[in-house]
């Protein structure tokens, strides 16, 4: 399934926003699957930063702002979390996520080491690699997704043994 394109003007601005700016970003979770030509139909953009990306966005979008940054969370999960509305589509900002994991709260991941480039309608844009969106899937208890993750990631590999 590939992307909607209602997403490609979105994806648009937001790089065309960003491009210049030293902010760390990634595309996370349906629409970073979606943009590697996985089977998943977003119905939101979400964005994974650090503490002082999630507000360097808020500021660079500012005009799209719906709920302005702020450290929330809920029992499992937490981060510096707003919300924008662009070209009618959710656009979510999570800064220095953390997971609840057996009873302790996981530091922030770094996501420099985690960002991938994929490229679309003349974009390069970051995304987080499946392998980490996989172990956060599950760590989240979010398992048929994690599941769904690890079969493409074994689909994948397979291929490229195949075309050695």
């Amino acid at each position: 399934m590939p992307l909607p394109a209602l997403f490609l003007p979105v994806l648009h601005q937001l790089h065309a926003a960003l491009r210049d700016r030293q902010i760390l970003w990634a595309i996370t979770g349906s629409t970073g699957f979606a943009l590697r030509g996985l089977p998943f139909t977003p119905n939101d953009i979400d964005l994974q930063t650090d503490e002082a990306g999630a507000y360097a966005l808020e500021a660079a979008l500012s005009e799209f702002v719906v709920q302005p940054v702020a450290f929330s969370g809920t029992e499992r999960i937490r981060s510096h979390f707003g919300q924008l509305r662009m070209g009618g589509i959710k656009v979510e900002i999570m800064g220095d996520v953390q997971k609840l994991v057996n009873g302790r709260w996981q530091p922030p991941p770094n996501l420099t080491q985690h960002r991938e480039w994929v490229q679309i309608d003349g974009l390069t844009l970051p995304v987080l690699s499946l392998a980490y969106e996989r172990e956060a899937y599950a760590q989240m208890g979010r398992l048929e997704t994690a599941v769904r993750l690890q079969k493409w990631l074994d689909k994948t590999d397979n291929s490229e043994e195949d075309d050695r």
